[in-house]
């Protein structure tokens, strides 16, 4: 719901004053239903790698799909104008949807940056002067919390491109597992040291989270969020005794490794996935569609 309500007030500061009084209104209120109908919801277990392993560009080789998305993602940054990296958020959001993501997965992945977006775009709309000038303004102290048309073209680009990037991310990390992934950054020799504390940390990310969520459950269960003092003294007892089950886990694993002759690296059985003229020809036809809206509006 904050979210939603987020993004309604975030779409109404960057369309007031340049479209007629309704239209700002109801766009705002669309932004904030759709917000609410991917809300986030933590009580599942489906992971971004579990929905990499249904994408139907599993298949496409996944230096093919880093290098294309890294591409994408710097001429969306070098746009110039907000068309193009929104234009780039629609094509890979359909993109991510047509490889078998479900809307309400994606809505509920994309409200986790949405929150520091939406709050970054607020900071940047509005300013702090001592005169009542631009298309908004209201009186704070002794100066006034004013929007201008300035700060609105600013705000506008600086969100446009961070959700075309935060689009070809997803796209990447919804049709590539993590293990493709680290195989990738293996083959351009960065050090294996990095490459196997990532695999752990985020293998264990989800075990922590799946721990927590068995001990809150638990702690429900008995009436432990019955006040808010009880909460309060239930929340410290369940993160206190979740640090100290991070401790126990990480020392199990280590043993585990050690025993079996670990010598650091971390390996993934990972398939052979070779290059075909049809991925070619859609990373090709994506980044020259990219560049040239780019060119066109600069």
């Amino acid at each position: 719901m904050f979210t939603a309500l987020l993004a309604a007030l975030v779409l109404w500061c960057l369309l007031t004053g340049s479209m007629p009084a309704p239209w700002p209104e109801l766009l705002g209120a669309a932004g904030c239903l759709l917000l609410l109908f991917g809300r986030h919801s933590h009580g599942g277990t489906l992971t971004m790698d579990v929905l990499s392993r249904r994408s139907r560009f599993l298949g496409i080789s996944a230096p093919l799909k880093a290098a294309g998305c890294l591409i994408l993602l710097v001429l969306c940054i070098l746009s110039s104008s907000p068309l193009p990296p929104l234009l780039l958020f629609a094509v890979m959001a359909l993109l991510t949807l047509l490889g078998g993501i479900h809307l309400h997965d994606y809505l509920s992945l994309l409200s986790l940056p949405a929150v520091f977006l939406l709050l970054g775009g607020l900071t940047l709309l509005w300013e702090y002067g001592a005169d009542p000038s631009g298309v908004v303004s209201i009186p704070l102290g002794q100066g006034f919390l004013v929007l201008t048309a300035a700060a609105q073209k600013r705000a506008g680009l600086v969100m446009a491109r961070s959700v075309g990037a935060v689009s070809c991310l997803y796209f990447l990390s919804l049709s590539t597992p993590v293990p493709e992934l680290l195989e990738t950054l293996r083959r351009l020799k960065v050090p294996e040291t990095l490459i196997s504390l990532a695999a752990l940390i985020y293998r264990y990310i989800f075990i922590l989270l799946s721990t927590c969520r068995r001990m809150k459950d638990a702690a429900e269960s008995r009436l432990g969020y019955g006040s808010l003092r009880q909460s309060l003294l239930t929340t410290g007892k369940v993160y206190g005794n979740l640090l100290a089950c991070s401790f126990r886990k990480a020392g199990a694993c280590f043993d585990a490794m050690e025993s079996r002759c670990c010598d650091g690296r971390v390996r993934f059985l990972t398939a052979h996935k070779p290059l075909k003229l049809s991925h070619l020809l859609l990373f090709g036809g994506l980044i020259a569609a990219m560049t040239a809206a780019v060119l066109l509006t600069a």
